[in-house]
């Protein structure tokens, strides 16, 4: 059982603050990889952090269990949070996230979407999101387009 199980065992449903560190992974052709979850809404792979785990590793972990790619060289891009990122559950859980999210363009592997959590991942143009996206991604999406675009320009 994890961390947030044993949480949940403890406050039942009870709003709890939660760090879901997320990546925006970016293909050679500046497309970003979006997964599906079983709600049927496409988002960015990331996940809830574990006790004792960096949000680093965190955040590799959930992109390989999501996508089945390893990611390296994260980039810290921006840390999110509000009341526009609470989220209530079918089962009544209740959760106020902070999100702490990375680029990354240095990745390996093959895109295999777990069929659990994820049951589609793919890349897409920035412009060009599936239009069941997360509304809050549209929006950073469209915010951030110039600062992603100036990022991934950087020499490395």
């Amino acid at each position: 059982m994890g961390y947030i199980e044993t949480l949940r065992e403890l406050v039942g449903n009870t709003p709890l603050i939660l760090v879901r560190p997320t990546v925006l992974v970016i293909n050679a052709k500046g497309e970003a990889l979006l997964v599906r979850y079983q709600d049927d809404v496409w988002g960015l792979p990331g996940g809830m952090m574990e006790l004792g785990e960096s949000v680093e590793a965190c955040a590799a972990r959930e992109v390989k269990e999501e996508t089945g790619l390893t990611v390296r060289n994260l980039q810290l891009f921006g840390v999110f949070s509000g009341k526009e990122l609470y989220t209530k559950l079918r089962n009544g859980h209740e959760y106020y996230n902070i999100v702490i999210g990375y680029i990354c363009t240095d990745y390996e592997g093959v895109i295999q979407p777990d069929q659990d959590e994820v049951l589609e991942a793919k890349f897409f143009q920035l412009q060009q999101l599936p239009e069941n996206t997360s509304p809050f991604i549209k929006s950073k999406a469209s915010e951030y387009a110039g600062q992603i675009s100036r990022l991934l320009n950087q020499p490395r």
